[in-house]
């Protein structure tokens, strides 16, 4: 039962701290998988791969392959519940109140803000690949 509370909590923290979409992800998928040995920096280089031609968002396919990779089916059901928490939960809240917001300074920054980072993490992606 540990195994798949790591799981989920490794993907939800992936999911919680990675903006931007699949490809600014890679570089915290890689951290995380690689320092818990649940694969080698040659087989995150193929699951990226699988997990591209595979139909489907890129950051569900890599939870599911590598948690079916750990713990079979419900390992991959665990690691798939936590990439998508927290981004479903984000949705519900902005969705609830963004109208309200949309036009404010400060959201207006933050946003402003977080295009530089994505931009970095794409491109830190292209560099490891």
């Amino acid at each position: 039962m540990g195994i798949l509370i790591e799981l989920y909590l490794t993907f939800a923290k992936i999911g919680l701290f990675t903006i931007g979409g699949g490809y600014a992800m890679i570089p915290l998928i890689t951290q995380e998988i690689t320092r818990r040995n649940w694969l080698s920096l040659s087989e995150v280089i193929d699951m990226i791969a699988i997990s591209e031609m595979t139909p489907g968002p890129f950051a569900i396919n890599s939870a599911t392959f590598i948690g079916v990779q750990q713990t079979g089916l419900i390992g991959g059901a665990a690691a798939t519940l936590g990439v998508i928490t927290p981004s479903f939960i984000i949705v519900v809240l902005i969705a609830k109140y963004f109208a309200k917001f949309k036009d404010h300074p400060t959201i207006q920054a933050i946003l402003s803000g977080l295009r530089p980072a994505v931009l970095g993490l794409i491109a830190s992606s292209t560099l490891v690949i």
